[in-house]
């Protein structure tokens, strides 16, 4: 097993996988690690899809469009869950509070469902696995995804989560300086400064794009990010959370 230093600062992104299943023991260990998360008010507001049948991962490769989908050995569904505490509520006859239609409860169960993530995800990779976080799982198809999963009311996909045996080991991708991410005291209030370190970061990634072993693009950081948001303006993504039941006034 790594340690927590290679695990975490060598992290990186790998979409590309070996024939091989992760064993049972490895899974035991990253689903122990799911269960360990650390959620708001012990609530556990999160929950799990193991996908590992090769038909539904196919037909969740077509809805989401990411080819490691369908190629890795598990791909892990987190979804935010407010229906397991709504049935426990029913089986002791308490009403059940509508925090789930506040913006709280859905940054709540949000967090909850991306910090298992972030224990699964950790754990896999000290194990010697790939991994690689799909957030179009949540953006691309939400009703269909839903009913391949067979989602009740009361949940949403928040992050899907491939793992498999590692066939690449890609280049470490470039990261904002600490400087530009850890703040002492408070929050920058030098606009100039803080601009200037963005501007270089910008260039450090576009020339790891032209530069990293693969495929190579003239993406920098800012434009690429910039466009990202741009497509995501149109996913419609309240709609879809409303469907699910969820209905956010306050």
């Amino acid at each position: 097993m790594k340690s927590v230093e290679e695990t975490i600062l060598g992290r990186r992104s790998v979409r590309r996988y070996e024939r091989e299943s992760v064993t049972k023991e490895q899974m035991d260990l990253i689903c122990e690690a799911i269960r360990n998360t650390p959620t708001s008010y012990n609530g556990q507001q999160f929950s799990v899809v193991d996908v590992t049948d090769p038909q539904t991962k196919l037909r969740l490769y077509e809805l989401i469009g990411q080819k490691q989908i369908k190629t890795c050995s598990h791909f892990l569904v987190f979804l935010a869950d407010y229906n397991k505490i709504s049935l426990a509520a029913e089986a002791k006859g308490l009403e059940m509070p509508a925090f789930s239609n506040t913006a709280d409860g859905l940054i709540v169960a949000t967090v909850d469902a991306t910090l298992a993530m972030s224990n699964a995800l950790t754990m896999a990779v000290s194990l010697g696995l790939g991994c690689c976080p799909i957030g179009y799982a949540r953006t691309a198809a939400p009703e269909a995804v839903s009913q391949v999963l067979g989602l009740p009311v009361g949940t949403y996909v928040v992050c899907g989560l491939s793992i498999g045996v590692p066939r690449e080991y890609p280049d470490l991708k470039p990261k904002q300086p600490v400087d530009l991410v850890v703040f002492k005291d408070r929050y920058p209030a030098d606009r100039e400064g803080m601009a200037s370190s963005l501007m270089a970061y910008d260039e450090v990634i576009r020339e790891y794009n032209e530069t990293r072993s693969g495929t190579k693009t003239d993406n920098d950081w800012v434009s690429h990010i910039l466009g990202y948001y741009r497509e995501a303006m149109d996913f419609g993504m309240l709609r879809a959370l409303q469907r699910r039941g969820f209905n956010p006034t306050r």
